[in-house]
């Protein structure tokens, strides 16, 4: 399975580009402008030390625990996420493969040395104690929205195990490469599974996409559940458009295994659609989640498609 930011707006974190994504408003942190400015880093550290705090308190939604019940009953033999919330974790899901690695760590770009962002939070409150910048809003890489003026005086300190390197969250920004020891356990658990299970992503970026193709081309199905169309679309077995987390914990029952229910969820019936077709066909998804290709609309079969 692959998750994306989709995933996590139901725990209040924002996608990158959905109807309301924070592509729309926001230009994310490169990394060739935070490696090669200090107040690019000065922007960054300022911007993500207010935003550390939501993502710090964010809670799993019915989504991620559903996730978690469909590994522990075995019908997901791996779980692989573009998000970088630790929310997979939260859930009780084990061995996740965070693509995009996670702000629960600092890396020194120096010495390599990683730590644990709680410890850098606070160094960087003991640096800053008079700093009270307002966020409005939240984007998915951790940082907020701050006048210049809440940016132009905040301090950054250094990494404490060499003295002198720089410290960047250890997550993969945009324009940076994911590590290829990654890339190659994640291609691993695609190979090994029977089927790609794609969950809240657009699929945009080549990093999650290229799973996808890689999954096509092998002649697995590819299920993906997201509001809104995907780059990989052409790929698709099966195209559905509803809410994430009604939609797993539904499947999660329909196969036995119930989602504790944390009153976050509407209650709905009938049978989620999972119909199969043949592969790297155009397709459309309507409203109500059924998956049609240039043919007409595909059968439904029910949950026994293969686990991803």
């Amino acid at each position: 399975m692959l998750s994306g930011a989709g995933l996590s707006t139901e725990s209040g974190i924002p996608d990158y580009r959905g109807a309301t994504g924070s592509l729309r408003r926001h230009t994310p942190m490169t990394y060739q402008e935070f490696v090669g400015s200090v107040e690019g880093r000065r922007r960054y550290w300022a911007r993500s030390h207010l935003g550390w705090r939501t993502i710090a308190r964010a809670a799993p939604n019915d989504g991620h625990r559903a996730v978690a019940v469909l590994r522990a009953a075995g019908h997901l033999s791996g779980v692989i996420t573009q998000n970088v919330d630790g929310l997979h974790q939260a859930a009780g899901t084990p061995d996740v493969v965070e693509l995009h690695g996670s702000l629960d760590r600092v890396i020194c770009l120096d010495c390599g040395r990683t730590g644990d962002r709680e410890e850098l939070d606070h160094r960087l409150r003991a640096a800053n104690p008079a700093f009270g910048g307002t966020a409005d809003r939240i984007n998915p890489d951790g940082d907020v929205e701050l006048a210049d003026e809440d940016v132009r005086d905040f301090q950054l300190v250094d990494c404490r195990d060499c003295g002198s390197g720089i410290l960047k969250p250890d997550v993969v920004f945009f324009g940076e490469s994911v590590p290829r020891p990654r890339v190659q356990r994640c291609y691993q658990l695609v190979d090994e599974a029977d089927a790609l299970l794609v969950l809240g992503s657009s699929l945009a970026v080549m990093s999650g996409l290229r799973f996808v193709r890689h999954a096509a081309k092998a002649g697995k199905p590819v299920l993906l559940v997201n509001r809104g169309q995907t780059r990989g679309d052409s790929c698709a077995t099966v195209r559905v458009a509803l809410p994430l987390g009604e939609a797993l914990t539904d499947l999660a029952a329909r196969l036995g295994h119930p989602v504790p229910d944390h009153g976050q969820r509407s209650d709905r019936t009938g049978s989620p659609p999972w119909p199969v077709s043949s592969h790297c066909r155009p397709r459309r998804a309507t409203p109500s989640g059924t998956a049609s290709t240039a043919a007409g609309t595909d059968a439904s079969t029910g949950p026994s498609a293969p686990s991803p």
